[in-house]
């Protein structure tokens, strides 16, 4: 029996070794009976992504949830996006969200996402609900889901449709397409490829096709695993942005006019800036541990109350859910971001049209509005290394970590140290690193920031020296 535990995200394993029909099949009746705990009448909404045996696993859930007496909302989608499950979620009043997905892990994972009742991710404490209620064995019965149809527990919706509906109804679509912004879009054959094909049908797209291997790259929007796409921007000459979605299209990737990568922790400050400094809006923002602290000069430049939590967007999440919070927007490092208009929920895709309606409204470059940015908080720059390690050696630096045992990195001293989750050390030279074991994959995180990417390169280089010695 596989003990099965959620990381920062859900849970994820790979595909035939312990993602299995049988295990997913575990984990479905631990939320059929949590949703028959806290609801009179429970249902749920069940989606997938692009990723391989998504389908199967999808079904499987929903007979499961089905035999317990929960009500399912099946996608009527070929395959949906995470905040397209979230928002039919919200829509539908169901008692959670269920999408098959890893989300931006390597194409041997899949995963199991939870989704709560407000449309964002489940809250902590459910999780552990659900998890202490994940049984030894669940036996499927023979149903198919053509019985369950006919006795009122199945229902199909469309998932893609709704969610058309609210992007329509919140953006000035016609300002964007009539701006004359030549857009290119890298979906890294993921869930948002025909979102994004059905609004801007004229855009340049790349990998918008359904190719469950991801062609044996881990779809996540960084700048590593984008190099074709920032090198057709750079040779096209007439691209005024670009933007990449995840696999479950939950997080962006940016890119300016030349193929310079914009990372999320400037995508944040531009949508802080676009929020309130032009659209004049107010309320906290909330951004995890990683992101960088150029965040807190702009909310003070605002006078904006900010919040720092945990890693994980469950954790942000759950502030904006909670009454009397009023939170404008929230962040993460790794380019999951959510605002107050849409649902408490990343959203790569409605990020991606902010940016353009940001550029569409104002007239201005990317790199214009970015400027704009440094004029208020100082130019800096970021990278991030992530280190394939022993389980052995990743505990031993984490317990220096954790001891004080490092004082320097090279020519790097440290002069504080803040530990929220993970280790973040403030450096000489304006520069500042971060430790950190991922929490859904065998890999240590090393973060640096600092005013130019060459001193960022030194920094990195200078922490893995000390921390692999």
């Amino acid at each position: 029996m596989t003990e099965i535990k959620f990381g920062t995200d859900g849970w994820r394993a790979i595909i035939a070794d312990t993602f299995t029909n049988d295990n997913v099949a575990r984990v479905a009746y631990a939320t059929a009976k949590w949703l028959q705990q806290h609801f009179t009448q429970p249902s749920a909404v069940v989606g997938h992504d692009c990723r391989f045996g998504g389908h199967m696993f999808a079904q499987i859930t929903a007979r499961v949830l089905c035999q317990n007496g929960v009500k399912v909302y099946l996608a009527s989608n070929e395959f949906v996006s995470t905040p397209m499950v979230s928002l039919a979620t919200l829509q539908h009043g169901a008692g959670a969200g269920i999408i098959i997905t890893a989300s931006h892990n390597p194409p041997a994972y899949n995963g199991y996402k939870l989704k709560a009742h407000f449309g964002g991710p489940a809250l902590p404490s459910s999780i552990k609900e659900v998890e202490a209620l994940i049984p030894d064995v669940c036996t499927l019965l023979p149903q198919t889901l053509e019985d369950y149809q006919k006795q009122g527990l199945l229902e199909y919706t469309d998932m893609e449709t709704r969610y058309l509906k609210q992007v329509a109804s919140h953006f000035d679509l016609a300002a964007i397409r009539q701006s004359g912004i030549q857009i290119a879009y890298d979906a890294m054959y993921g869930a948002g490829q025909r979102v994004m094909r059905h609004l801007f049908p004229d855009a340049h797209l790349l990998h918008c096709e359904y190719n469950p291997s991801f062609m044996g790259q881990a779809p996540e929007p960084i700048h590593k695993n984008l190099q074709e796409f920032a090198g057709f921007i750079a040779q096209n000459g007439h691209i005024d942005v670009g933007i990449a979605t995840d696999g479950d299209a939950d997080r962006i990737g940016l890119y300016d006019s030349k193929g310079n990568f914009v990372d999320s922790h400037h995508i944040i400050l531009l949508l802080i800036h676009y929020l309130c400094g032009y659209k004049k809006l107010k309320g906290k923002v909330v951004c995890a541990f990683s992101v960088s602290d150029k965040f807190k000069l702009l909310c003070q430049h605002y006078n904006l109350p900010y919040e720092v939590t945990q890693i994980g967007f469950k954790y942000i999440g759950e502030i904006m859910v909670q009454p009397g919070q009023d939170v404008l927007m929230g962040g993460e490092e790794s380019g999951g971001i959510a605002v107050s208009s849409h649902i408490p929920e990343r959203d790569g895709i409605w990020m991606g049209l902010l940016i353009l309606e940001f550029m569409a409204k104002t007239g201005k470059t990317l790199t214009q509005l970015v400027q704009e940015v440094y004029d208020i908080v100082g130019p800096f720059c970021y990278d991030r290394n992530d280190l394939h390690l022993t389980e052995t050696l990743k505990q031993h630096i984490m317990q220096q970590c954790a001891a004080g045992a490092y004082q320097q990195f090279g020519a790097y001293n440290i002069q504080r140290t803040e530990s929220i989750d993970g280790y973040k050390f403030l450096l000489t030279n304006n520069a500042v690193v971060m430790i950190r074991p991922s929490g859904t994959e065998p890999l240590l995180r090393v973060y640096a920031e600092a005013p130019t990417m060459p001193e960022v390169n030194r920094v990195l280089e200078a922490v893995k020296s000390v921390i692999l010695a």
